[in-house]
């Protein structure tokens, strides 16, 4: 239990959304009128930012910090997550890798403010709670954190509006409009309102409903081809352009959501128990899932892609749980970086009509030899299988023969 009287100055993770928006001043009225210290982790939600320093002092925050984190997003959690191939339920993790990341910096400015404590506006229905709390537990474990979903008397988002409209703070949303949205530079989520029914179908075509690009049905007609270099399974180039991995993400972002690739729509398992409807787009994200899988496809032998594909589900759950600094995470990473040694070539891709289709692989690592694989003819000898057969057969034989003998 939190001493409120203890609490003079809070640093609050700030988006400038509903809820963090009303939680300034309800820290003000709760809190022994506290200082709030407002921080935004710059993970690339790009026109989000504008006109947010403004806001923050309009409601009451005595100072806003808007933190630069896209490299180190991109560089520390996005790249080695899409190296393990790392999906929850299919979904590419946009939001749970952005926490963490950001609930880091939050701790590093709490602790040269000399903050008091740690406020977020995650509700308590929700992973993101969970996310941002087991990173402030591990970089401050005894930093005490305010979680005002878990206290106020606030039910639903239409209340929230109604306490803004009640304490003049302006929002870009209204009723019609208040899907529960989170948006970086990986990709764009979707929660509430018409999509809680599972039975409605996703408005795609509707105008302004889609961000980061367009129903498959109003992509081009014609198709876009892209190609993607690896270097130990990390992206290095754009059709032939050398570029930064978010420089690639960012350009992959532009190709897909012209031809409507990305598009998700899963009914996933939260980690509080509940299932939960999500819509999300992640344009770049998906083909650049796609494009490193194809690749690994020709690098790595049967063994090791299989336990890396096993693996790969920890390694999400890890992710979605909010456990990257975890012991078990960085061993998982340490493995898939091993795997990655030799996944370097070229991939290319067609983009067409929210499809991805395989147009060419090629790498000096590739274990695929046309020379053996071939219809034609080859140095491989076919006699060799017979003796293969009968040994990798033997234990069905026996067991065949014991069968038969007991049957008698």
């Amino acid at each position: 239990m939190i001493d409120k009287s203890k609490i003079k100055k809070v640093v609050l993770a700030y988006s400038g959304g509903l809820d963090t928006s009303i939680i300034i001043p309800w820290l003000k009225e709760n809190y022994n009128n506290c200082e709030v210290i407002a921080v935004s982790g710059n993970v690339g939600q790009a026109d989000e930012l504008e006109g947010l320093e403004e806001k923050a002092i309009k409601t009451g925050a005595s100072k806003l910090y808007i933190e630069d984190l896209t490299n180190e997003f991109v560089d520390e959690f996005i790249v080695p997550t899409v190296k393990a191939g790392a999906l929850y339920e299919e979904y590419m993790l946009g939001t749970s890798f952005a926490r963490p990341i950001i609930a880091k910096r939050l701790v590093e400015i709490a602790k040269a403010e000399g903050a008091d404590a740690i406020c977020h506006g995650c509700t308590g229905k929700g992973n993101d709670q969970v996310r941002f709390e087991l990173t402030i537990k591990h970089f401050a474990p005894e930093m005490p954190i305010i979680a005002p979903w878990r206290e106020w008397n606030i039910k639903s988002r239409d209340e929230e509006i109604e306490y803004a409209e009640a304490h003049n703070i302006p929002l870009k949303i209204n009723r019609e409009t208040n899907y529960s949205k989170d948006k970086n530079l990986w990709h764009l989520s979707h929660e509430g309102l018409d999509l809680e029914d599972v039975g409605n179908e996703p408005l795609y075509e509707k105008k302004g409903f889609l961000e980061m690009g367009v129903s498959p049905i109003d992509a081009p007609d014609v198709p876009t081809y892209i190609t993607l270099d690896f270097e130990k399974g990390a992206p290095v180039a754009l059709n032939d352009k050398k570029m930064s991995a978010k420089e690639i993400i960012l350009e992959l972002n532009k190709f897909g959501g012209d031809n409507g690739i990305g598009l998700l729509d899963i009914v996933e398992n939260r980690l509080v128990g509940m299932k939960c409807r999500g819509v999300y787009e992640t344009p770049g994200g998906a083909i650049l899932y796609f494009a490193h899988n194809y690749l690994e496809t020709l690098c790595l032998d049967k063994m090791t892609a299989h336990k890396k594909a096993e693996l790969a589900i920890t390694f999400a759950d890890l992710v979605y749980n909010g456990q990257w600094y975890t012991p078990l995470r960085e061993a998982l990473s340490a493995f898939v970086d091993k795997t990655q040694e030799k996944v370097t070539g070229k991939v290319r891709i067609k983009l067409y009509k929210g499809n991805m289709i395989k147009a060419g692989a090629w790498s000096k690592y590739s274990l695929y030899s046309e020379e053996i694989a071939t219809f034609g003819e080859s140095d491989y000898n076919q006699k060799d299988s017979e003796g293969f057969i009968n040994l990798f057969g033997l234990p069905i034989k026996v067991q065949a023969m014991v069968d038969e003998q007991n049957s008698k």
